[in-house]
């Protein structure tokens, strides 16, 4: 178990690293890389690969914007066995909409009882 641990650590903290090498080396915007990093979880999950990559290293690839990603791309997959070409349109906001829904809700929260900084 601690092996499993060491594992998504440094799998999450590579993310990371690579994440921020990606900010401080190029002219490349937060958003287009928080972006980019979902788009290659959607590539990976479409692909088959992104299942092996949790099997190895549970919530450091699970977690991770390539993790939603991922989610996307299973979402839509099932959506298209269950509802046909429909699903292509609907799986992804079906598959992440807990997720998302609980990040507004969370980040409303800590808006009414946090405070601003002037």
């Amino acid at each position: 178990m601690l092996m499993r641990i060491l594992l998504a650590f440094l799998f999450g903290g590579g993310l990371c690293v690579i994440g921020q090498l990606l900010v401080d080396l190029t002219k490349l915007t937060p958003a287009r890389i928080l972006t980019g990093m979902v788009v290659l979880g959607v590539i990976l999950g479409g692909v088959g690969l992104y299942p092996v990559l949790v099997d190895a290293f549970g919530a450091g690839a699970s977690v991770p914007l390539l993790g939603f990603g991922n989610l996307l791309a299973k979402g839509v997959r099932e959506a298209i066995n269950q509802d046909g070409p429909i699903g292509i349109l609907t799986g992804g906001f079906k598959a992440g909409s807990a997720g998302l829904g609980a990040a507004v809700f969370f980040s409303m929260l800590a808006g009414i009882f946090g405070k601003s900084k002037s």
